[in-house]
């Protein structure tokens, strides 16, 4: 993918385009209000149908309203046929049939470079998935997409043990990965300790170690939806998929440290996602 500057604009250009499947966080922190705030400031066009609905603030999830399956269909359809898409971020399936829609579109549309956050459980510890919602989670959307992101109690859930140290992490990426996914970023970040690990196994085998330190911040709420999102976006502006997760992952440390001593609601607030913003991007059209 060619960027060109935005002044040299022609009907060959395109915005980089990248679509949110996930909830609605009323509070902004988290879901497609974090997903798209992280596409704006890399400099992408953000897209979204929205799977639920949730009351939610700092201090947790008060009331879920799910979307019913035929209108988010209608809402992929209206994007996709029209406006097409560079990237999908998917987040929040609350229901079976909410699933099923989403596969049924990455069918129907072909979609390539798809990041899958398997949200379970906020940052609050509100669970935000029905139980029968899992097998069809992986059953259906696995083998469809080419990452999922999942946390440790997240991973926990999916492999039904619990995960409580980084020599844990790569043989739980494996069985990830043998449950159909291709790639696998499992986030270490809520085992104890300064020196944080994240595992990244590719669709190839190769599995990539990723360090950082903890920064001390009660604003942790959306991480997992901003990490998603810009894992997403840096893929749909030209990075192959190892690049996406490394920029990624060093966004979201910027824009931790860059929230940390900032005050929003009594809980765990959000992330400084403008904390270093990009200009809209413009490529050539294939």
């Amino acid at each position: 993918m060619k960027i060109i500057p935005t002044m040299h604009t022609s009907v060959n250009a395109q915005y980089p385009r990248v679509l949110t499947i996930a909830g609605s966080d009323s509070g902004g922190g988290a879901g497609i209000q974090a997903d798209l705030k992280t596409m704006a400031a890399l400099g992408c066009y953000g897209m979204t149908a929205i799977t639920a609905l949730t009351a939610q603030n700092t201090l947790g999830v008060q009331a879920i309203q799910a979307i019913p399956p035929a209108f988010l269909k209608a809402q992929l359809q209206s994007v996709l046929d029209d406006m097409g898409v560079d990237a999908v971020k998917i987040g929040m399936l609350h229901s079976p049939e909410v699933v099923e829609v989403v596969a049924w579109a990455i069918d129907h549309y072909q979609l390539k470079k798809v990041v899958l956050d398997p949200v379970m459980v906020a940052t609050s510890g509100d669970k935000l998935i029905a139980e029968e919602t899992i097998a069809v989670l992986v059953s259906e959307l696995f083998p469809r997409v080419q990452l999922i992101t999942p946390n440790l109690d997240e991973a926990g859930l999916l492999l039904a043990r619990p995960l409580r140290d980084q020599s844990a992490l790569y043989g739980a990426a494996c069985d990830l990965q043998a449950m159909g996914a291709a790639g696998v970023l499992l986030k270490g970040g809520h085992l104890p300790g300064d020196d944080l690990q994240d595992l990244l196994l590719l669709s190839d085998g190769q599995s990539h170690a990723m360090h950082s330190q903890r920064i001390a911040s009660r604003n942790v709420h959306g991480t997992g939806c901003t990490l998603s999102s810009a894992i997403a976006s840096y893929w749909a502006l030209g990075s192959d998929l190892y690049a996406s997760v490394v920029q990624a992952r060093a966004f979201i440390l910027g824009a931790i440290q860059a929230g940390a001593k900032v005050s929003t609601g009594a809980g765990h607030g959000p992330l400084n996602h403008g904390f270093s913003p990009q200009v809209m991007h413009i490529k050539l059209a294939s």
